[in-house]
Parts: C-alpha cells; structure tokens; sequence
C-alpha cells in the first residue's frame, strides 16, 4: 500500500480549487506585505525613588513621527515607522521588520506630576521620565525608642 502525505489544504493535488488557492495566496500576501501587519513598539516601565521611567523601542523611527499626549490619567504614545522602498534597482529578499502607525495607551498613578514630563530619544530608544510628586516619595522617619 503506498504512502500517501496528508495535506488538510490539499494544494499539491490537481483538484485543489482554483479559488481557494487564491484566497491562500492573498492571505499569505497579507501577512507578508510589511505596510499592512500592524506593530507596537516593546515597552519596559520601571519605578525608582523618584520617577517612573517608560522605554520603548522605536528604531528608524523619526522623532518627527512620536507624539506623546498625557489626557486624564493616560499617557498615550503615537508614531509611524515609514517603509522606504530602494530606490536604487535592488529587491528584498525578505521582509520580517513591520511598519506603519503604532498607538500605546498606559494609565497612570495619581502621583505622576504630568506637567513635568520629559522625553529623550537616544539610539532608537525612546525614554519617557515621569517624575512623583513630592507626597509619592518614600520619606524615612526616625523613631526614637525610650527606654522607661
């Protein structure tokens, strides 16, 4: 009895539908365009003493493109990271990175003074300073001990 590979799409048959091959082929089209797969930047939040410190990965993102809005207790982080196609007769050979308009939305404490807020943009890294207030901070308190 000869061995038969299982295949559930079945395209290596000759009585595959035409048009369910070209629904896989405009899907896997889909995936593979870097302008239609949507992306957010990775983001690392940390908290030391006086600050809280957001950092987002934004490579060949233009700091022109980053808009950073504090409305209501959420700071909302917008951009775009623009596919430029070679203009100099070379193709790819393959495209993983995506591209294309990016939105995070972070709530934040009521300790966060907002109109202090500082970005810088350094190596592809976008880092947001959010300093506390002054009754956030951690205060340490001597007790002295009587002895009686």
């Amino acid at each position: 009895m000869p061995m038969i590979r299982y295949n559930p799409l079945g395209t290596e048959h000759e009585d595959f539908p035409a048009g369910l091959r070209l629904f896989q082929d405009s899907l896997s089209r889909l995936f593979s365009e870097p302008a239609s797969r949507p992306w957010a930047p990775a983001v690392d939040i940390y908290e030391t003493e006086n600050e809280l410190v957001l950092k987002a990965d934004v490579p060949e993102v233009d700091p022109k493109h980053v808009g950073i809005q504090i409305e209501n207790g959420t700071l909302t982080l917008k951009g775009e990271r623009r596919f430029e196609e070679q203009k100099n007769g070379k193709g790819f050979h393959r495209i993983e990175r995506s591209y294309g308009s990016f939105v995070r939305a972070f709530s934040l404490p009521e300790t966060v003074e907002t109109d202090k807020v500082k970005a810088d943009y350094k190596n592809g890294v976008l880092t947001i300073t959010l300093p506390k207030k002054e009754v956030a901070k951690p205060k340490t308190v001597n007790v002295e001990i009587s002895n009686n």
